[in-house]
């Protein structure tokens, strides 16, 4: 939105953006109709104030303090007409769909909980799941820092956890996410689709995973969400790097790009496999802190089911071929150049040799000392590596 355009035009662009969101706010306030009056009637009066605008403020924090004023006139008028409204912090029986049992067929009533909350902790926690705003966003609303809202949404979050998990109301899988956030604004729908798609893959691969390496985590996972590609690199400080790189891990949180706008090298559905590529990698690593690159990156790949045999064969058929296998020690090159060496691929194939060939019990060894290749295999390194060149020659060329 530009300062040049007229106030109709800048009008009509907020109205498209914002609409379903304040509407849906306004919602949780007061009944149906009545919200999209309201939501009419800020509409009104953001256009008669277009001019008090300043481009340097959101838009959307500024239409919901006009929303918000306007909410307090309709109680003022309801008050004087004796009519009662319940807010949000008073539900006996309210029904959402918090993050983490959204879209898996899981309704939970969080009226009691909610109401262990304090007002600013339930506006904040309201504005993040049911709204979708950005922490940016609640933090202008709310009056808070950046860091202190970021705080008080995961203190919120797990309190409104705790409370329900006494009532056996969350999935176990459910109970190893902390939280999704979202990095950036997002439409509520879209921000829901993500959600879902995540906690499907995820569901459908943890507990293989975690019964695998015989671990479960040690800390409720975060999964931060970024915009596009660039966003992403900024966040994590890699500036010059390839489209390739999409995901990473920083501690107990797995921060992504968003499959809505994954890049030129990924799709919707390969961002959703590398939340579980590096969710495998969190717990490998977990496991044994010092594991080899080739074994963390392939059993990732691997369970993550991110390649097919057919682009592996063609990756790498001809340096196969050609007796150019990168060594143990090639594979731990932490440079850009793993990739373009077809590190994941060949990771990929070790990962899947030693499973096949060998079975979880003796992966296992390998995880928790990854340098005695005589326990795990009853062989030599070298002994090892010429196995593994055998498996490759009859399945990849």
């Amino acid at each position: 939105m530009h300062a040049s355009a007229e106030p109709a035009e800048r009008m009509e662009d907020l109205y498209t953006r914002y609409h379903q969101r304040l509407r849906k706010y306004l919602q949780l306030k007061v009944d149906k109709q009545t919200a999209e009056d309201l939501t009419q009637t800020t509409f009104v009066k953001a256009l008669e104030h277009m001019h008090a605008f300043r481009d340097h403020a959101s838009p959307f924090t500024w239409l919901w303090r006009i929303a918000s004023n306007t909410l307090k006139n309709e109680y003022r008028s309801i008050s004087r007409r004796r009519e009662k409204y319940v807010d949000l912090g008073r539900l006996d029986s309210r029904f959402v769909s918090c993050e983490f049992t959204n879209n898996v067929e899981i309704r939970i009533d969080v009226g009691s909980a909610m109401r262990q909350l304090n007002e600013t902790d339930r506006e904040i926690f309201t504005l993040h799941y049911d709204i979708g705003c950005t922490l940016k966003e609640i933090s202008e609303i709310v009056g808070l820092k950046l860091s202190t809202t970021k705080n008080r949404l995961y203190r919120a979050h797990a309190k409104l956890r705790i409370e329900l998990a006494g009532h056996g109301e969350v999935p176990a899988f459910l109970s190893l996410i902390q939280t999704f956030l979202f990095m950036d604004r997002v439409h509520s729908d879209h921000a829901a689709q993500v959600r879902e798609d995540l906690i499907g893959e995820l569901e459908s691969r943890v507990e293989r995973i975690t019964k695998l390496l015989q671990h479960q985590p040690a800390e409720r996972l975060t999964i931060e969400i970024y915009p596009d590609l660039n966003a992403f690199h900024r966040a994590v400080g890699e500036l010059d790097a390839p489209d390739w790189f999409m995901g990473v891990i920083d501690g107990a949180t797995i921060k992504i790009v968003s499959p809505l706008n994954p890049g030129p090298a990924h799709t919707y559905k390969s961002v959703l496999q590398s939340t579980v590529h590096l969710f495998t990698i969190l717990m490998v690593k977990e496991v044994n802190p010092v594991t080899p690159k080739w074994l963390y990156q392939g059993l990732g790949g691997y369970e993550a089911g991110l390649m097919t045999k057919d682009h592996i064969r063609h990756s790498i058929r001809k340096m196969v071929e050609h007796d150019d296998v990168p060594t143990f020690e090639d594979l731990e090159d932490h440079s850009w150049d793993f990739e373009r060496r077809k590190g994941f691929q060949f990771a990929y194939s070790l990962a899947e040799f030693i499973l096949r060939e060998y079975g979880e019990d003796r992966l296992n060894r390998l995880i928790r000392k990854p340098a005695d290749f005589e326990d795990a295999f009853q062989c030599s390194e070298s002994a090892f590596r010429i196995r593994w060149i055998t498996f490759l020659k009859e399945h990849y060329t």
